[in-house]
């Protein structure tokens, strides 16, 4: 791999790549996991490991779209205002029941609805249009309307044929994908495992969750964050706590989280201080390096490495960028590991609902609140979107995208936004 990356050892002579150039070496090692079984009540936000094939058509049989009686339209006919057809009920069918008998010219069957259609029917009547009396201990149902065939039946196949395709292999599943599922008696499912991800970060100065604040010490809010984008995501996130500033100790965690689960993440220690001990980790094996700096902000500083055939992606410590990173790279590979078809952020185009006046050398992703307004789609730069920021993460459901050449945006400029996952907040 030292073709592909000519970074010079020394920490601060970094080579930029594109955006789009990193995401392409990231998603390389994102190898497709192995298939395994789970009880249908478990698949929600699983991806199908194996395409689905109806074993059977839906609706397996002609069933009624209605309370009435079904008949056969042609006995119908001559049916008027003053003229009364009627026609001798010879079955009772309520929704679960199997028809008794067939329905012949001059005969109906009563009928609930979702009930199977006898043999010999063509159309359901609906029972507020009907009359009915009872005659030598039999009873009829009178119509005073010409009736079409078909109405009021679902044929047998109408949803789903036998054989035919239902969902392909990396549909994500969700509740209308397991309706059709139990419908069609599909109570195991095949799903791609769930990537095992490695989270920890580094710094002397991080405290635990729990802990009291001290003198020059901040909660460790990172770890948290990305362990629930991994959970949001589809991964099974592993928490491997904090490390102190310690090379040898950050090398040795490294590795074991390497060596154990599907990819790690780290957050912190990617800068150019004398205490940044993953950018230096990741330049003891240059030639494993895919990159350690990126064209974009914030979070120019991300890097990315692979050892054994498997990523390592060091995320800035700042919130904003450890976030933003998380959802550029991160997220696409746990995505594609379990067979998503779809990994990317969604791309959408937006109002600028606000002037934006930074100007950068590199492409900038804005934290911003999407609103839906008189038929159009606004979005509302935050008003603070430092990297080290963390409190307007949780106000934003997009990225704006702000490309390099401009030099500040007005309100009502046309932009382009990465939808983030979730549901809009404004």
């Amino acid at each position: 791999m030292n073709s592909r990356q000519d970074t010079p050892d020394h920490k601060f002579h970094r080579k930029a790549l594109q955006v789009k150039e990193a995401q392409a070496r990231v998603i390389e090692y994102a190898k497709l996991l192995d298939g395994e079984e789970v009880p249908l009540n478990q698949s929600c936000g699983r991806f199908l490991a194996e395409p689905v094939i109806a074993p059977h058509p839906f609706p397996a049989f002609n069933r009624s779209g209605m309370d009435g009686y079904a008949l056969i339209a042609g006995d119908t006919k001559d049916c008027g205002q003053d003229r009364v057809v009627w026609l001798e009920v010879v079955d009772d069918i309520p929704c679960g029941a199997v028809p008794a008998v067939s329905i012949t010219s001059g005969t109906a069957a009563r009928i609930m609805t979702g009930a199977q259609v006898p043999e010999g029917a063509d159309t359901v009547v609906m029972l507020e249009i009907t009359e009915t009396r009872e005659e030598g201990g039999k009873s009829f149902v009178g119509l005073r309307k010409p009736q079409q065939a078909g109405r009021n039946i679902t044929q047998e196949g109408f949803e789903l044929k036998e054989g035919e395709l239902v969902l392909s292999a990396g549909w994500k599943i969700a509740a209308g994908e397991i309706a059709a599922l139990a419908a069609l008696g599909v109570h195991t499912v095949k799903v791609l495992r769930r990537p095992k991800i490695g989270i920890f970060a580094t710094g002397t100065e991080l405290l635990e969750v729990d802990e009291p604040l001290q003198p020059g010490k901040i909660r460790n809010s990172n770890s948290p964050m990305l362990e629930a984008l991994v959970r949001e995501t589809g991964g099974e996130p592993v928490m491997l706590g904090a490390i102190i500033d310690d090379l040898e100790l950050a090398r040795s965690k490294v590795q074991m989280a390497l060596d154990s689960y599907d990819m790690v993440i780290t957050t912190g220690g990617v800068s150019v201080g004398d205490y940044d001990i993953m950018g230096d980790l990741v330049r003891e094996n240059s030639g494993d390096m895919l990159f350690n700096k990126v064209t974009m902000r914030p979070g120019s500083v991300t890097t990315a490495a692979v050892r054994g055939g498997k990523l390592l992606l060091a995320l800035s410590g700042n919130p904003g960028a450890c976030f933003v990173g998380f959802q550029l790279f991160a997220r696409p590979v746990i995505s594609l590991m379990q067979g998503a078809t779809l990994p990317f952020l969604p791309e959408w185009t937006a109002v600028l609902g606000a002037d934006y006046s930074k100007v950068n050398n590199y492409t900038r992703y804005v934290r911003a609140r999407l609103e839906f307004r008189d038929g159009c789609l606004y979005a509302y730069p935050a008003a603070i979107d430092e990297s080290s920021v963390m409190v307007t993460i949780k106000d934003s459901d997009c990225l704006i995208v702000v490309p390099p050449e401009e030099r500040g945006l007005s309100t009502g400029a046309k932009v382009r936004v990465l939808k983030l996952p979730g549901e809009l907040q404004g």
